[in-house]
């Protein structure tokens, strides 16, 4: 191993030694938490990307799906009730691939493609109810391609065509819809429904085609149209008169201070009328135009007489003159004819009544009679229809006023109370945070600290030392002979300061050395890193 991580690893250890037992708690906790978050980054980080693979499925084809996937050993979820199977997207084209080699999902026929697995054995009722059924799927699939619609099913009661009744009934269908999660169908859809299906059937009228949702509301009735029933009908007219009398008297007397009630008798049956209206054409020529004129003069023969016992005429007697005139005109005129066919349909006003109350705080100077005649106008009522308008000034009353007033002001105070204790809860989360990044911060100081500050090298007495100046050495010299005489020798040069510290620096290390090798590495390491001079 390289020194410099041997290094590192002694110092680490070193450190850790030096640790209280609450430090150490916190070294362990953090450590622990640092590998938690890298470990959960990673699993995230490296989790695949999910697709949908299909949805939509049935029981048995997710079934045939998931043995699939694990068979190929593919990651997979199930949502949407085990009817949506998600696997990573770079498998998402293999595996339809293999799913559709294994005839996956298996899907019923529907729409025209039912006709293709008729045989040339099928009898008349089975062409006639595969063909029905080719129709309700095409008008099915069609339908459920709107937005908002879930799924859609459709069937038809198409009459048999016989030559024993003169007059065929008409064709009829119903549409069952199930819309998306939180979307609605306005009754423009649903008219467009109602439409699209009457289209595509041969001789079926869009009064004849009902539209039921999977809540149970009828959106279009056979007869009634798209506008519901009757109740619905009443509800819907009563809603919007109530809304334009409220906006009128919004206005006069001021919002709050008024309220509208209307009641509305609508009919619940539909009707057709029939009839033809003839009239003259003044001034016009007559068509056609003739005249016969008969003149006649004369003696006339005996009279006749009357029949006797045997037929036998019996004469009268009698005898005279005759004249005769007669004259004939016939004229043909042009005619008008009108023909009218009226459809009434249900929801048609039979009578209405309006009743407005206003305030009689807020109705001070106000005309009752022009006020009257502002919400028959608004409404549309109708007198001779026997539609009654009733404006009334009356106290209200306060109660409601007040209990709502007391109501707001207690919400605004635990609103307040509310505001007031999140931001103390607040201040308590931010000064823990701070407390806790305060705390580390004085941990992580003090370990630094700790690494940083370096015990005094004991040296012994030896490091109280003064450098005492070093004498010459003495020069033993031979016993004196009185035929060599003696001559004085020069002292010779000592070592300079600079020689006696280095040396007395030598010596140090060298009996620290001897005495603690490890203390005298550790202090030889603080030199290194401290970059002081040795």
């Amino acid at each position: 191993m390289p020194p410099q991580i041997t290094a590192f690893f002694q110092r680490l250890g070193a450190g850790l030694k030096s640790f209280t037992a609450g430090q150490r708690t916190i070294a362990v906790i953090g450590a622990a938490l640092l590998v938690v978050g890298i470990v959960a980054l990673s699993a995230w980080l490296t989790r695949p990307v999910l697709t949908p693979l299909f949805s939509g499925l049935q029981t048995t084809d997710a079934n045939g799906i998931v043995e699939q996937l694990r068979k190929d050993n593919v990651p997979y979820e199930l949502s949407d009730g085990g009817s949506t199977i998600l696997v990573p997207q770079d498998k998402v084209y293999d595996e339809r691939l293999k799913a559709a080699a294994a005839g996956l999902p298996t899907a019923a026929a529907t729409g025209y493609s039912l006709l293709d697995k008729m045989g040339v054995t099928s009898s008349e009722f089975q062409q006639s109810v595969t063909y029905k059924r080719a129709l309700e799927g095409e008008l099915a699939s069609t339908i459920s391609a709107m937005d908002g619609v879930k799924t859609a099913a459709v069937r038809l009661a198409i009459p048999e065509k016989t030559v024993f009744v003169s007059k065929a009934p008409d064709t009829t269908a119903s549409v069952f819809i199930e819309t998306d999660a939180g979307a609605t169908l306005s009754s423009d859809r649903v008219q467009a429904i109602v439409h699209l299906t009457s289209a595509a059937i041969e001789n079926l009228k869009p009064s004849n085609v009902s539209v039921v949702d999977s809540q149970g509301n009828v959106l279009s009735t056979v007869g009634g149209g798209t506008a519901g029933s009757s109740t619905k009908q009443a509800s819907d007219y009563q809603q919007r008169t109530s809304d334009a009398v409220r906006a009128v008297m919004d206005r006069v007397v001021g919002p709050g201070n008024s309220t509208v009630a209307v009641a509305a008798d609508v009919t619940g049956e539909s009707a057709q009328q029939k009839s033809e209206t003839f009239s003259n054409a003044e001034g016009a020529l007559p068509l056609s135009e003739s005249s016969k004129t008969e003149t006649y003069t004369g003696t006339g023969g005996g009279a006749a007489g009357v029949l006797g016992p045997d037929n036998i005429a019996v004469p009268g007697g009698t005898s005279g003159n005759g004249n005769f005139d007669s004259s004939t005109e016939t004229k043909n005129n042009a005619v008008n004819k009108v023909t009218e066919d009226r459809v009434i349909p249900a929801g048609a006003i039979k009578r209405q009544t309006i009743s407005v109350a206003v305030s009689q705080a807020a109705a001070g100077g106000l005309n009752l009679a022009s006020l009257k005649n502002l919400v028959t106008s608004a409404a549309g009522a109708d007198t001779a229809r026997g539609d009654v308008v009733t404006v009334e000034v009356v106290p209200f009353s306060t109660a409601a006023a007040d209990d709502a007033a007391k109501a707001l002001a207690e919400a605004q105070a635990n609103a307040e109370a509310e505001k007031q204790a999140a931001f103390f809860g607040t201040l308590v989360t931010a000064g823990s945070i701070l407390l806790g990044l305060l705390i580390l911060a004085l941990v992580v100081t003090i370990i630094l600290r700790r690494r940083q500050k370096r015990e005094p090298v004991d040296l012994g007495e030896r490091l109280d030392l003064e450098i005492m100046p070093v004498a010459p050495p003495v020069v033993a010299l031979p016993p004196a002979t009185s035929a060599i005489p003696i001559t004085a020798l020069p002292p010779l040069p000592g070592p300079s300061t600079e020689q006696l510290e280095s040396e007395r620096r030598r010596f140090e290390i060298d009996n620290m050395v001897a005495a603690n090798p490890e203390r005298a590495a550790d202090y030889l390491r603080s030199l290194m890193d401290d970059r002081q001079p040795a």
